[in-house]
């Protein structure tokens, strides 16, 4: 395949836009291995306490490297937990807490809880 017959992809300095899963669709597995992981807990707890939308992936402060934070959030999304939208160079941040909740009553509590 040449570069003429390659399909069109998002052109330079663009990427493709995340990618969700509803939550109604997501395994007791899956979502118990998302919160699993104390740095995507981390990102939680910290979006659980921020409005929908203003918390960008750069403005968290985790001990991992941007490859490593890219793949907890698309732990996250697979999950249904986050919801991401791009806004110009920045991707921005919604913890789907309500449908989250109606999927899986009690569950996100819990694992934010810091006792």
């Amino acid at each position: 395949m040449t570069a003429a017959d390659a399909p069109p992809g998002p052109g330079p300095g663009h990427r493709l836009p995340p990618v969700h899963t509803d939550p109604a669709e997501v395994p007791l597995e899956a979502a118990l291995l998302a919160l699993a992981d104390p740095v995507r807990r981390t990102l939680v707890r910290e979006l659980a306490g921020a409005g929908d939308w203003e918390r960008s992936c750069g403005s968290f402060d985790v001990p991992v490297t941007k490859a490593t934070l890219s793949r907890h959030f698309a732990v996250l999304r697979g999950a249904g937990l986050l919801e991401q939208r791009d806004a110009g160079p920045k991707r921005l941040n919604r913890l789907r807490r309500p449908e989250f909740d109606a999927r899986f009553p009690g569950l996100l509590e819990l694992a934010l809880r810091t006792d």
